[in-house]
């Protein structure tokens, strides 16, 4: 079973160029990947920051789900999720000292502007610049830190957080093409207190070059995790499961939603026939439509779900994602 790391620190140790010129040169094995990513503090230790008062959330409360696709607009995405009316933000895509995204902590930005605490972990060190498209935003000829991931932030304290790699094959390390990586999907979240006992959050990203029995099993790997740190505790989960990538673009295909509701999971996304994702300033693509974006919830009362657009007051999209609210009126009385 794969085991969570509850190491926090408040600023990941950076990688100097040396080391990730080091990593470039790594022979191409699963092995050799990860030996070195055991080895790397920023791999395996959550970044904790942000401040939020102690007081536990009143219920109903609101959490989103968003892939912001790197973060370009820290500002103007912080804005967008202030206006959802969210207490908990489950992020993924988020840069830490990347070129294409000038070098920003986009996560801390998001943060600082919504008044949250926040947990950070990074799921690749990306070795290059990115895809074609994104070249062309960066504005060094080097990223600082290469730190790409996924995060969780309350309007409350978090407590126990964890960072979690889930099972996988090292796709970007071992076939990257022009984005080369070490690493692997992963989940990251903390305990909130809430007025009537803690939950636990939990922002994960699966793995897209993958078929059905792979994310069945980032699935399982995860909710095994969860039961065997937080046992009896409510959970809900959310993230882009990537469901319907190559398998023909259908999420009805994916069989890890029966897994997780064997499991004492319910699902919940956008409505019926709303996909997603839609065509971005890095994805461009007019034709891409698919339902990646969901929550899974156990324990927790949840009456509504909706999807809110990523585009922002003038129409421009902040990411190729939009983003999924559900409302939590409270826990599930066994």
């Amino acid at each position: 079973m794969s085991t969570p790391t509850f190491a926090t620190t408040s600023c990941l140790q950076p990688l100097s160029q040396e080391e990730r010129a080091e990593i470039a040169m790594l022979d191409r094995t699963v092995a050799a990947h990860d030996a070195h990513l055991a080895s790397l503090p920023a791999m395996t230790e959550v970044e904790t920051g942000g401040t939020a008062p102690e007081a536990p959330l009143a219920f109903p409360l609101t959490v989103v789900t968003w892939n912001l696709e790197r973060c370009l607009f820290p500002r103007e995405s912080a804005a967008k999720i202030a206006a959802s009316g969210a207490d908990v933000v489950l992020l993924s895509e988020m840069d830490k000292g990347m070129a294409r995204t000038a070098q920003r902590h986009t996560t801390a930005e998001v943060a600082a502007a919504l008044d949250m605490a926040y947990v950070y972990g990074t799921e690749f060190i990306e070795l290059g610049l990115g895809s074609e498209t994104e070249r062309s935003f960066c504005t060094e000829p080097e990223n600082a830190l290469g730190f790409h991931g996924n995060a969780a932030l309350a309007a409350t304290s978090l407590q126990r957080p964890f960072l979690l790699r889930l099972p996988g094959k090292r796709f970007w390390f071992l076939s990257g093409g022009d984005q080369p990586r070490l690493g692997e999907r992963m989940a990251i979240g903390a305990m909130v207190s809430t007025q009537a006992g803690p939950i636990v959050i939990v922002s994960t990203h699966l793995e897209s070059n993958a078929d059905a029995p792979q994310r069945l099993a980032q699935i399982a790997a995860l909710i095994d995790a969860l039961d065997a740190a937080f046992p009896g505790l409510p959970v809900l989960i959310g993230g882009d499961l990537n469901t319907g990538n190559q398998i023909a673009g259908d999420w009805r295909d994916e069989t890890l939603f029966a897994h997780a509701e064997a499991r004492g999971f319910s699902t919940h996304g956008a409505p019926e026939g709303v996909m997603t994702t839609r065509q971005s300033l890095i994805t461009r693509w007019p034709d891409r439509a698919m339902k990646l974006d969901w929550f899974l919830a156990r324990g927790l009362r949840i009456s509504a779900a909706d999807c809110i657009s990523s585009l922002d007051e003038t129409g421009r999209p902040l990411s190729d994602h939009d983003m999924i609210r559900v409302r939590i009126e409270g826990l599930l009385v066994n």
